[in-house]
């Protein structure tokens, strides 16, 4: 076998850069050199990084500079962390953005209250884009938004007030001020549903048979003053948001007609959404969207005068770090308070809302606040957030005094349910405020005393936690009066609280099984305290 010799190499070629090329790259050279660290190789920011002043990262099609060194986190994005970053020109010109928003227009106050004001206006526009607006009352910063609109609460009946707001864009520049709105708060509206200074006895109605009977609307006790209707519950499932009732051996016709009859005798007919069975959960804005329309849709059709909310098992939890009510950010919890708001003013200050949740979602928010890491359930005390939120607007708040365990009091000692002593400590610890999971930085303030109620099961066969009649009113004696019967705990407020608005029980079927022991027991006693 033979082989061929190689061709021979060529020789290699003499390049040289010509005049034109040799121009651009000293200028390149001359750019590298003057620009800041970073500018040619901005990369994707990321968390667990390693950043130095001066480097540039790309974040949601805009570029950042690093002002401090640091090792990146989740939660550290760039937008949300406006000390650590600052925004240059969109696409990486590597111009600092200083150009502030437009000032906001059109602000209005389309819906107020005795305590809150919502305020609504035209969105401002910004050169890379508006993050969010401040809201100011008179000097003070009452809140910031996301959206074109936001309710200022807390806030003294019958007094006026000044509000403006200012635009703000990620790079930290504000805008001017809106235009200025002026607005006098409602009289104060002593809470309303029952008339002012009336003892209420509020009972749910069962629109399904358990065993306990089944009555018409028409022929509930005339003894209660607030029928909850239980319940309006999720249809396809508990994260949909959509909500349906249909009357329990009823027609429409037939339903609606007892509603207005109630109506006509004085009573609030008010449909309560949830219950044991009918868990709801509003984690995507979707959801909520559907909540708040297929409630109205609800209300509207069937007339009825407040909605109740009586969510329980796993409807409202607490992500992990959401520790502050003030700001709550998991979405279920956020999500159902813009909803009720919607709901709220979309039917006006005379429609009722209440919630009835039970204890571990209330009181034992003074022990312990969600999970946390702390290895507790994470549903503790996450009604606190829905509460005090929408305090402003809330009619009363009645909490289930049974199917509860032992819960710690104000005096930190532990309360069984079922007697005297139980119903105070927990009543006592809404109508004082506490701080939550004992952080005094966190307080949950208390409610006004016309705002709180105390559920009881109307029976042994209605629910754990019995108390007979001799002990509930034991315990309102003290509560209302400031009497003690010598108990284990001891008030607060040495003197009792003679707003206190009255009492709620599951349920009206139960009190008709036992011969109407509860309301009429109770509606008599009451009624002696007017």
């Amino acid at each position: 076998m033979s082989f061929s010799p190689l061709p021979p190499r060529c020789p290699p070629v003499k390049r040289s850069l010509s005049k034109k090329a040799f121009t651009i790259a000293v200028i390149l050279a001359l750019l590298i050199s003057i620009m800041p660290a970073g500018t040619f190789a901005a990369s994707a920011w990321a968390p667990n990084v390693s950043y130095t002043q001066g480097d540039l990262v790309t974040y949601g099609g805009s570029t950042y500079k690093c002002l401090q060194s640091h090792t990146s986190l989740l939660g550290w994005e760039p937008p949300n962390a406006p000390a650590l970053w600052s925004l240059q020109s969109p696409g990486g010109g590597g111009e600092e953005d200083t150009q502030p928003p437009s000032a906001p227009t059109n602000l209005t106050a389309p819906v107020k209250t005795d305590t809150s004001v919502s305020l609504s206006w035209t969105a401002s526009t910004d050169n890379v884009g508006v993050s969010g607006y401040n809201i100011y009352k008179g000097s003070e910063l009452a809140g910031t938004a996301t959206g074109t609109s936001f309710t200022v609460t807390g806030l003294v009946p019958n007094t006026l007030y000044t509000f403006t707001v200012k635009a703000k864009d990620a790079a930290g520049n504000v805008s001017a001020a809106s235009n200025a709105v002026t607005v006098t708060t409602n009289p104060s509206s002593g809470g309303g549903g029952g008339g002012e200074g009336k003892k209420l006895i509020v009972g749910y109605w069962h629109n399904f048979d358990n065993g306990s009977g089944f009555i018409k609307l028409r022929d509930v006790s005339t003894k209660f003053d607030v029928i909850n209707v239980a319940f309006a519950e999720p249809v396809g499932g508990s994260t949909t948001g959509t909500i349906g009732f249909t009357p329990y051996n009823y027609t429409d016709a037939e339903f609606k007609a007892d509603v207005a009859y109630l109506q006509s005798l004085g009573k609030k007919v008010v449909i309560s959404i949830g219950g044991a069975n009918g868990q709801v959960q509003l984690a995507t804005p979707a959801a909520r969207d559907n909540f708040v329309r297929s409630m109205t849709d609800i209300i509207e059709k069937y007339g009825f005068d407040g909605i109740d909310i009586d969510f329980e098992g796993h409807s409202l939890y607490l992500n992990p770090g959401d520790t502050d009510i003030n700001n709550p950010t998991t979405p279920v919890i956020a999500n159902l308070i813009a909803a009720i708001r919607t709901i709220k003013y979309h039917f006006g200050d005379q429609f009722i809302l209440t919630m009835a949740p039970e204890t571990f979602f209330v009181q034992v928010g003074y022990s312990y606040y969600g999970g946390n890491g702390n290895g507790v359930d994470n549903r503790a005390g996450a009604y606190l957030p829905v509460i005090h939120k929408l305090r402003d607007i809330l009619s009363w708040l009645q909490v289930q005094h049974y199917n509860s365990g032992p819960v710690t009091a104000l005096d930190n000692e532990y309360y069984n349910m079922g007697n005297a002593d139980f119903h105070v400590a927990m009543a006592d610890m809404v109508l004082q405020g506490f701080p939550v999971a004992r952080n005094a930085n966190n307080f949950f303030p208390a409610l006004r005393q016309d705002q709180v109620l105390i559920g009881l099961p109307a029976s042994v066969n209605a629910g754990n936690g019995y108390t007979s009649t001799s002990e509930v009113q034991k315990a309102l004696d003290y509560l209302v009066t400031g009497k003690s019967f010598g108990g284990r705990y001891q008030l607060r407020n040495p003197s009792g609280y003679p707003g206190f608005k009255g009492l709620m029980t599951w349920s009206i079927n139960w009190d008709a099984f036992n011969h109407f022991e509860f309301s009429n027991s109770h509606r008599s006693y009451l009624d002696s305290l007017q």
